[in-house]
């Protein structure tokens, strides 16, 4: 029952059904032959903002065409850890860590857990919520605003 102030979910020619929950729109996605990831789009009440909507849209794409650049973004995101791991710093045993020497290494162990397509700082940006076989207790975070990277967080919470 959607009660006195629920909205009632929209049906997107691309996205399919999205469902008004916690102030955003949500739904699933399909990204690289992986279904039924968690897409979450800002919106109102009344429905799905409408360039957040053609974002979401073009999330495929965008995941399609920037993956060399997260790949490179996570790499770097490790990369000072097995640095320290090879010089006898830190314990491999520790975390879980694939044997990678590239950032197109890491691309295989690389998860998408959610997209995001939520305001920040004034505008809208795209965000994949990553997961990695070595840092279970974080995901990390892809922005992209206009196409471009603008950041890898190192913790993240879905909206």
């Amino acid at each position: 029952m959607l009660g006195l102030f629920g909205s009632p979910p929209q049906t997107d020619p691309v996205l399919g059904q999205l469902r008004r929950s916690r102030g955003h729109w949500r739904g699933a996605i399909v990204l690289a032959g992986t279904a039924d990831i968690a897409l979450i789009v800002a919106g109102s009440r009344a429905g799905p903002d409408a360039t957040a909507r053609d974002l979401a849209t073009a999330a495929a794409a965008l995941w399609s065409s920037q993956r060399a650049s997260i790949e490179r973004a996570v790499f770097e995101h490790v990369e000072p850890y097995l640095e320290a791991i090879a010089a006898g710093e830190a314990d491999a045993r520790e975390r879980v860590l694939p044997q990678v020497d590239s950032a197109a290494a890491i691309g295989p162990h690389i998860a998408v857990r959610y997209v995001a397509v939520i305001p920040l700082d004034g505008s809208l940006l795209t965000e994949f919520g990553l997961t990695v076989p070595w840092d279970e207790e974080h995901t990390l975070g892809a922005r992209f605003r206009d196409g471009r990277l603008l950041e890898l967080c190192g913790s993240v919470l879905a909206p």
